[in-house]
């Protein structure tokens, strides 16, 4: 089979309906209406005839031989500003001591955040459950064809980029931080609150508490979740872990999931990316594996076997095909593979 990644098209449409009501993601809701918005917004975003703040992309990726999509991948070009900013929790430790009985505490703490010039923010990562663990390792392909994309043109992104995972959740998909800390002061029940908080965003600043808040007040349950990864979701940030995004001692203020985050330019895709020439060789070696990213108007990327020779690159008349690109063309090439820096706890 072939695969590829490439920008979303206005006939893509029900097809990626039909892939986001497998999964819950509020930013890829299966919902017509809303996906039809998303899928304009992107083309216009791609076009660049949106500014940074209105700007999001949205990818697919394709089985080009079904003519299927069975992934998709978003990039929300800003997340944060001053008409809606991005809400957090910064996780503090304090120190305690008391002299008259000599012993001493490390507490850790909660304080409400509000960033109004926020970061890049990657997410809607979605891959058919029929597609899953294949050998092309397609989750991983469209989840750092977006880098390449940041790659080709950086000055469309943020310096920092942000992603924020999903925790471990109850069976009814309740959860038990906001249990513990956001229903007390909001009233609302959690999937209520956190769809509320996608357009409206005046209730957190409103009634969340201004105070720290003290972990060790909340119930061992809510405790036990905060900062946690799902276990669904442990894959994405392994990957994410392996191009260089660290956990940022910050939280989700609705369900406690952790945040990561990096500098832009020091995610490996883009950090060891680099623009080639594509060429032909007499007798090409195609050993090394890497995704390939094109400059046209309509962004393409694929996995592709290469041969690279200083600054021009060969590869396959078939990946040529795939990708829609001439020998002469410039690409962006990018490794594919790298190695984890730290498995979290």
């Amino acid at each position: 089979m072939s695969f590829v990644v490439r920008a979303v098209r206005h006939e893509d449409l029900g097809q990626l309906v039909d892939l986001a009501k497998q999964f819950t993601l509020l930013n890829l809701p299966g919902e017509k209406k809303v996906l039809d918005q998303k899928i304009d917004r992107s083309l216009q975003s791609f076009a660049g005839k949106l500014t940074k703040l209105e700007s999001e992309y949205l990818f697919v990726l394709e089985d080009t031989e079904e003519q299927l999509v069975v992934g998709s991948s978003l990039i929300m070009a800003k997340h944060g500003n001053e008409e809606t900013p991005h809400n957090y929790f910064k996780i503090i430790r304090r120190n305690h001591y008391s002299d008259d009985l000599g012993i001493g505490f490390i507490h850790q703490v909660l304080r409400f955040q509000m960033d109004i010039d926020g970061p890049t923010e990657i997410g809607g990562l979605l891959v058919d459950r029929s597609y899953r663990r294949r050998p092309e390792k397609l989750g991983k392909q469209i989840s750092l064809s977006r880098f390449l994309y940041m790659g080709l043109n950086p000055d469309r992104f943020e310096d920092r980029v942000l992603c924020e995972l999903t925790p471990p959740l109850t069976d009814e998909g309740r959860s038990e931080f906001w249990e513990a800390l956001g229903r007390r002061f909001t009233g609302l029940p959690y999937q209520e609150a956190d769809m509320l908080s996608q357009s409206h965003k005046e209730f957190i600043s409103s009634l969340f508490p201004e105070e720290d808040v003290y972990l060790c007040l909340l119930d061992a349950k809510a405790r036990s979740v905060l900062g946690r990864v799902g276990e669904h979701t442990k894959p994405a940030q392994y990957l994410l872990e392996s191009v260089g995004f660290e956990y940022l001692d910050e939280v989700d203020p609705f369900d406690g999931g952790p945040h990561y985050g990096v500098k832009t330019q020091e995610v490996l895709p883009i950090k060891l990316g680099k623009k080639v020439r594509l060429s032909e060789f007499k007798d090409p070696s195609y050993k090394e594996q890497g995704l390939m990213g094109t400059t046209h108007e309509e962004f393409k990327s694929a996995l592709v076997s290469y041969d690279l020779r200083g600054e021009e690159v060969a590869i396959p008349a078939k990946s040529r095909s795939l990708l829609g690109i001439d020998i002469g063309e410039e690409v962006f090439l990018s490794p594919f593979n790298y190695h984890r820096k730290k498995e979290q706890t």
